[in-house]
């Protein structure tokens, strides 16, 4: 399975947070399955550290290297990506958080999130 994470989950795996669920770690460490992070995760963890309002504590720079050593894979922003916002619904206006949808969607993956309105986008978004 190809799993696309959005950014507070893959910071949530990679710092072993006791916020990941039992399912969702079961799912990201199965040899059967694809980790994936987007680049707007990468952009997101940039913009929120440069600002420095202490929600994101480590910079875009080290967040790459330690999703490259946890052997994820990087997904570019392609123009369909970005197009496929266009036709989303409302449910939420977080600009990073409809990318990652777009994203999910066009590829396709499976994107797992824990915020419930994104989850309202597709029966494919695993919440956890």
């Amino acid at each position: 399975m190809n799993l696309l994470l959005d950014t507070q989950v893959a910071l949530w795996a990679l710092t072993d947070s006791p916020k990941l669920s039992h399912k969702a770690r079961e799912l990201i460490q199965s040899p059967k399955t694809t980790i994936w992070i987007s680049a707007a995760s990468v952009w997101e963890i940039a913009i929120k550290h440069a600002l420095g309002r202490g929600d994101m504590p480590i910079s875009s720079q080290d967040a790459v290297r330690y999703f490259g050593e946890s052997g994820y894979r990087f997904l570019a922003i392609e123009a369909e990506h970005a197009v496929a916002v266009e036709d989303l619904a409302a449910h939420h206006q977080d600009p990073f958080d409809r990318l990652l949808v777009a994203q999910a969607l066009v590829e396709p993956m499976r994107l797992m999130t824990h915020d419930p309105l994104v989850a309202l986008y597709s029966d494919t978004i695993i919440k956890i």
